[in-house]
C-alpha cells in the first residue's frame, strides 16, 4: 500500500531519525531533539536478552566478558544485524514517546547515506516498522542535513554540502529539491580513528582500543597546524612486553595519521565536483560548500578543504544535529519536501 503525506498531520508523534553509525538522534514533532544515544546494543549471548543500549552499551565497549556482546549494529550508515536494529530503534522509539504505548504508532522520516541501495533502503524501513512505526519516508542524509542548516536545496541553484558522519561521508550537489552529484566515502569518523589507533601501534608499538583513539581525535585533532600546540597522554598495552605503558601525542601526530584518509576525502570531493554541470558548478564556486556531521569539528578541516578546492567553505551551524533537524522540519511540515524522498513509491505503510 503506498500513501502520501497529508498536508494536514494530527498526530503529535511523528519522529525524525537521524540513524548514524555512531549516534542515533531523534527530533518528536513539536518538542524538539529529544534524544542523541550512541548506536550501540549489549546482548546476552547465554540468555538471549537485551543488556543495555545507547550510552550504558557504549560504555561496555572493549570491556564486556565473553557471554556479553556490545556491538554496533549500523556499519558505514547501513543496517549489518537487522534484529538488534530493530531493537535499538524499538527502545528510541519508545523512549521518545515517554515510555506510552499509542493505538497508532508514529510517522517516521528517517535520514540514511546517499547512495544506499533499494534492498538497503527497504531493510531501514522495515526495522523502523517492526519498531512500531505506521509509515516511514526516507530522506538522504545530505538533503536532511541541508534542509536542517537552511540551504536553499528547492531552489534552482547549486547547494554543495558535506557530510562527515561516524560510518560515512556523503558528498552531494543538490538543486531543485533533488541530487544532480553525489558520493558515499566509508572514509569518516570510524576510519579515523583507525587510522589514528594504526598510527600509534606503527610509531610507538603501542594497541588502543576504538575508544581511545576516538577521544584521542576529539581532544587533540587538527589537521592543519596550530597556533598553540596540543598534547593529550594515552595509554595501552605495550607490543613487545604486553605491559601497559603511556605515550605524549600532539596534534602533530594526529594530523600524520590522517593525511592519507584526508587524501582519500579531497579526491572524493574533486570527483563530485567533475561530475556537476557547469552552470550549478557556478553556483557553488560563488555559494561555497557547507560541511555538517561530527568530523566537521576537527580542527582547520574547513580552512584545508577551501585552500584544496578554491572554494569557501563553512561549518552549519551545529553541524552534529543538521541532519535530525532536517527530519525535523519534515515531519513539521512534511508537504514542501515530499519530492525529496528516495523512492516513494516503496513507501510501506499500515493498512
Amino acid at each position: 500500500m503506498s500513501r502520501r503525506f497529508s498536508t494536514s498531520s494530527i498526530f503529535s508523534s511523528d519522529i525524525g531519525i537521524d540513524l548514524g553509525t555512531a549516534n542515533t538522534l531523534v527530533y518528536v514533532r513539536g518538542r524538539g531533539i529529544v534524544l542523541n544515544e550512541p548506536s550501540v546494543v549489549a546482548l546476552n549471548d547465554k540468555t538471549g536478552q537485551l543488556v543495555a543500549v545507547g550510552k550504558e552499551a557504549k560504555l561496555m565497549l572493549g570491556k564486556t566478558p565473553p557471554h556479553i556482546r556490545a556491538i554496533r549494529p549500523l556499519s558505514h550508515g547501513v543496517i549489518s544485524d537487522f534484529e538488534v536494529t530493530e531493537e535499538l530503534l524499538a527502545y528510541l522509539i519508545r523512549k521518545a514517546q515517554g515510555g506510552r504505548s499509542r493505538l497508532l504508532g508514529p510517522r517516521v522520516v528517517v535520514g540514511v547515506p546517499t547512495g544506499v541501495t533499494n534492498v538497503e533502503s527497504r531493510a531501514v524501513r522495515d526495522a523502523v516498522m517492526t519498531s512500531g512505526a505506521r509509515e516511514v519516508y526516507i530522506l538522504e542524509e545530505p538533503m536532511a542535513g541541508a534542509i536542517g542548516a537552511k540551504l536553499p536545496v528547492t531552489e534552482a541553484v547549486g547547494t554543495m554540502v558535506l557530510d562527515i558522519g561516524g560510518g560515512t561521508t556523503d558528498i552531494a550537489v543538490l538543486s531543485l529539491g533533488g541530487t544532480v552529484a553525489s558520493k558515499s566515502s566509508n572514509v569518516a569518523g570510524d576510519r579515523f580513528n583507525e587510522n589514528i589507533a594504526d598510527f600509534i601501534r606503527s610509531e610507538f608499538q603501542l594497541a588502543i582500543g576504538e575508544k581511545t583513539a576516538e577521544d584521542t581525535k576529539i581532544a587533540i585533532g587538527a589537521v592543519l597546524p596550530l597556533a598553540e600546540t596540543l598534547e593529550r597522554p594515552v595509554r595501552g598495552r605495550d607490543l613487545a612486553t604486553g605491559l601497559p605503558r603511556e605515550i605524549l601525542l600532539t596534534d602533530a601526530h594526529i594530523r600524520e595519521a590522517l593525511a592519507p584518509s584526508l587524501d582519500a576525502l579531497m579526491e572524493a570531493m574533486k570527483e563530485v565536483i567533475e561530475h556537476t554541470p557547469p552552470e550549478l558548478l557556478s553556483d557553488v564556486l560563488e555559494r561555497g560548500v557547507t560541511v555538517f556531521g561530527g568530523g566537521a569539528l576537527l580542527r582547520g578541516l574547513p580552512e584545508l578543504l577551501s585552500k584544496m578546492l578554491g572554494v569557501p567553505v563553512r561549518v552549519a551551524a551545529d553541524p552534529l544535529t543538521a541532519v535530525v533537524r532536517g527530519t525535523g522540519i519534515v515531519t513539521e511540515d512534511p508537504e514542501p519536501w515530499r519530492d525529496t524522498f528516495m523512492h516513494e513509491d516503496a513507501i510501506l505503510t499500515h493498512a
